[in-house]
């Protein structure tokens, strides 16, 4: 889209002539995000919604305005900075939190987070400790927060046990007539289907509480302090719905605790770092452990193999149905990624005690 057709859609949230300049901004790969600079000298951030991977923008955006809200409201009890601490969404003038122009795209506006960076890659453990406070906190802010009042974004997005199901699919029908080559990877996924069905039975029984998760908990989805590397506010909350405690806190372990890059062909890099995890663990502890029940505590370790065996899981089934939602780079990461995944799930069972001891050394309660 050019720059006047941006600045068109801009002045759907801001009054003719206020517009500066729209900008393309940051690297992300869902959503097309653009800077907005205004004659006030304000900055804000204008996001054109991506449809296929988010169906019905008008109900994601009532999560993100119920959530934001909510979350302005604590962090103003709490003494903090409501426009800094966590996304401000500006409604278009018409009052709707979105904007939807004439070839169906539908667009929204966030303000813009002064002197606060990402980053991409774990560079200390200092900042993996600090990414843990800040999803912990996140998680404790929304605690009371109805989970089941939110829309899912996603349908069933860390529903292992349905991708499970669809894995057997893809092997069964096996469209590219890859599976001959992978049937090693292909056993290591069918030899766990407990894990897969491991936290759908818990809350069939009803002993897991349904909160309110972020569900894409990596470094990069928190705005940082350059100066002090303390997190100032968790964002893209695209996929924020109901989930369970343990995968937020597992995805961070899968993606900020291994060794290695995650499309590695060398498995003998590939390990689950327990300083890193040990690390993590007393962060997000610290900031949600008492809002968290001593059955979510314990489990813990649980939702990091849960998180990893699943996207392992993902990857693999991209692999055998062509490379059709994991964007590749050269034929094969896919597969890579997926052995990765499954080298960290391995390492894992082996550390088992290990991460156990950790998870009850921050825990506080007795563990279950």
């Amino acid at each position: 889209m050019d720059k006047e057709a941006l600045v068109r859609v801009a002045e759907h949230f801001f009054p003719a002539g206020s517009v500066v300049s729209v900008e393309g901004w940051g690297n992300g790969h869902i959503n097309e995000t653009y800077l907005v600079k205004l004659t006030s000298g304000e900055k804000m951030i204008l996001q054109k919604i991506n449809q296929h991977v988010f169906p019905k923008p008008e109900e994601l955006m009532e999560n993100m305005m119920g959530i934001t809200s909510y979350l302005q409201k604590i962090i103003a009890e709490q003494g903090g900075d409501p426009r800094r601490e966590t996304l401000n969404v500006i409604p278009e003038l018409g009052g709707k939190s979105c904007y939807r122009d004439e070839n169906g795209e539908y667009w929204r506006v966030t303000r813009y987070i002064d002197h606060a960076v990402c980053f991409d890659q774990v560079e200390s453990p200092e900042d993996f400790y600090e990414s843990a406070r800040a999803f912990g906190k996140f998680q404790n802010m929304l605690s009371g927060y109805p989970a089941e009042s939110l829309h899912e974004t996603i349908e069933r997005f860390h529903d292992t046990r349905a991708r499970f199901a669809a894995f057997k699919k893809a092997v069964d029908e096996d469209v590219m007539g890859r599976a001959a080559e992978v049937q090693e990877e292909i056993r290591f996924v069918l030899e766990r289907e407990e894990t897969a069905n491991y936290f759908s039975e818990l809350l069939e029984q009803k002993k897991l509480p349904l909160r309110v998760t972020h569900n894409d908990t990596k470094l990069n989805n928190i705005m940082m302090d350059p100066d002090t590397r303390k997190g100032v506010c968790v964002i893209d909350l695209d996929t924020v719905m109901p989930g369970l405690a343990m995968n937020d806190f597992g995805d961070s372990i899968r993606f900020g605790a291994s060794t290695a890059a995650e499309d590695e062909q060398d498995l003998s890099k590939v390990s689950c770092d327990m300083g890193l995890f040990e690390i993590y663990t007393k962060g997000f502890l610290e900031e949600c452990r008492e809002k968290l029940s001593p059955l979510e505590i314990s489990l813990l370790p649980m939702g990091a193999k849960v998180m990893t065996y699943e996207c392992g899981m993902r990857f693999l089934m991209d692999h055998l149905q062509g490379d059709i939602y994991f964007r590749i780079h050269r034929p094969g990461q896919n597969l890579d990624r997926a052995r990765t995944q499954f080298c960290l799930v391995a390492d894992m069972e082996k550390k088992w005690d290990t991460m156990q001891q950790i998870v009850r050394k921050y825990g506080g309660k007795e563990s279950v």
